[in-house]
């Protein structure tokens, strides 16, 4: 069965779209890309529409989350997670102490797909299958990306999320779907090769992540897209 309703909020609405057969939701955030019922301001004032994405780029990328944003794996802080509280180093610490960080460039990356005109009209989203995803929803909420003061946390990025257990393959499927673009047009990124792998079949470009996203990760996957149903292995020295 499929529910869709609006649930207005100050500045903008959501669009929920579906309980599943597996209590999956997927929706769309109100984000400075949003290409669908909405066109809010961007962080920087200028006004984002649906336009037309620069050739060679994707027009979905997609990230894990556990291992590929951040460190450590929401499991690994059972016996302490929620609530966390943001550093003064802007990572954060779970109720216990335990240190979350962001890894790579990830602070970067999200921030150019946030605020930087030649990803207009793309959609950046979230294929997760975290243990915690209450955890994980509070830790993009908390995690400021770009420059320190931006305002922008994870959250604001991403337009579509499919968090849940199951096999990457059915939530790229549903991104997709949901995104109104072909498989071929998505470039994804995960830190497990038996998600890559999957993901591969279904002819997306998959980036093999397993520091999580790097600055050379990210180049590499740009020069190489769209390359569909390849693997970028990111491991060192490959």
């Amino acid at each position: 069965m499929l529910l869709a309703y609006l649930a207005p909020t100050a500045f903008s609405t959501y669009t929920y779209l579906a309980p599943t057969a597996f209590s999956t939701y997927t929706y769309l955030a109100p984000t400075a890309f949003s290409t669908y019922t909405n066109t809010p301001k961007a962080a920087s004032g200028r006004s984002r529409r649906h336009t037309m994405l620069a050739e060679g780029l994707p027009k979905a990328v997609v990230f894990d989350l556990d291992g590929c944003l951040w460190a450590p794996d929401m499991y690994m802080l059972w016996g302490g997670g929620a609530p966390f509280e943001v550093r003064e180093d802007g990572d954060l610490d779970d109720r216990n102490g335990a240190r979350v960080r962001l890894l790579g460039a990830v602070r970067d990356v999200l921030y150019e797909l946030r605020t930087d005109a030649r990803w207009d009209g793309a959609v950046t989203a979230v294929a997760s299958c975290t243990d915690e995803p209450e955890w994980a929803q509070e830790c993009m909420r908390k995690f400021e990306v770009g420059p320190v003061g931006s305002g922008v946390c994870i959250k604001d990025v991403m337009q579509l999320e499919q968090i849940r257990k199951g096999n990457k393959r059915g939530h790229l499927t549903s991104l997709a779907e949901a995104a109104g673009i072909e498989l071929e047009e998505m470039l994804f990124f995960d830190n497990e090769r038996g998600n890559c792998l999957d993901v591969a079949e279904l002819g997306v470009t998959v980036a093999f992540v397993p520091y999580g996203v790097t600055g050379e990760a990210w180049r590499r996957a740009l020069e190489a897209f769209p390359a569909p149903g390849e693997i970028l292995d990111n491991r060192r020295g490959l």
